[in-house]
């Protein structure tokens, strides 16, 4: 692929360093280098308030390969939009799909100027398959669906592997959140997949809870835990694959080092469900 050197340009000028960005703070988290102080500093303050936060974010990475996996390998997915996609990091949903199936198609998508800065790194893919970027917003999934490049990487006419990991929590009930998620899952077609993770405040006491959103608000970084019932609603009218809804530590993780965290280590569902 030739560089778009006028698009990164725009890309770069787009990047606001002063204010912390939920990507680069997850780099952060992961140890990552791509983040900036305002990041950090907002990154120590969530820390400040919920002292397990890195072990949520690798922990969510490590149920992101897993459940590519499954995916992958049992359930025979050949192609995945991954929306929310975050700076690369080790373990890229390409990369852990292709591993399997060198075939395997990715569309990743993300609104991060910093993101499509490293676009490059993302569209690396297999000689048998492909990879393709999408700066788009989940919050309007109309333009995501109607992208040219979608439509030139997947065929929606086949199953898709739909992944919206670490993403919905930034997303407040004012964006509607459960309609874009509504529009995007009634696009892909039967047999189909859904994978969700989300933030969540159920097994922490209100005092943390309050500490964390305290913290993103003053790092104007939006955010809003969500409940075990409200998670379970973006899952509605889909198959769930066994084990069903569980920490994210949790699901299909025989195989990682025990004993896992506990639920209120990393506070973050995590599903992967079929869709009808």
């Amino acid at each position: 692929m030739i560089e778009d050197q006028p698009a990164k340009a725009a890309a770069t000028a787009r990047i606001d360093t002063t204010v912390a960005h939920p990507a680069r703070r997850y780099d952060y988290w992961l140890g990552g280098a791509d983040n900036f102080a305002a990041d950090r500093e907002s990154g120590d303050a969530v820390a400040a308030a919920f002292p397990t936060v890195r072990t949520a974010a690798i922990e969510n990475r490590r149920f992101l390969r897993r459940a590519v996996t499954y995916l992958t390998r049992e359930a025979g997915i050949r192609q995945f939009l991954d929306i929310g996609t975050g700076i690369p990091t080790a373990n890229n949903t390409h990369q852990v799909a292709q591993a399997i199936a060198p075939e395997s198609r990715v569309v990743y998508v993300d609104n991060d100027p910093i993101v499509l800065v490293h676009a490059r790194a993302l569209l690396t893919s297999t000689a048998q398959g492909r990879t393709s970027y999408l700066d788009a917003d989940l919050r309007e999934p109309e333009k995501i669906l109607a992208h040219p490049d979608l439509h030139a990487t997947l065929d929606l006419d086949q199953p898709v592997a739909l992944m919206l990991v670490a993403v919905l929590h930034f997303l407040t009930d004012a964006d509607d959140p459960y309609g874009a998620v509504g529009k995007l899952v009634s696009a892909m077609p039967a047999g189909s997949y859904l994978t969700v993770t989300h933030a969540t405040n159920d097994h922490m006491p209100p005092e943390t809870s309050s500490a964390v959103n305290d913290a993103d608000n003053r790092a104007r970084v939006p955010f809003q835990f969500r409940g075990r019932d409200e998670f379970a609603r973006f899952l509605r009218g889909t198959e769930l694959v066994a084990p069903g809804i569980t920490s994210v530590a949790q699901w299909r993780a025989d195989d990682e080092v025990q004993p896992r965290p506990s639920a209120a280590d990393t506070a973050v569902y995590g599903a992967v469900a079929r869709i009808r």
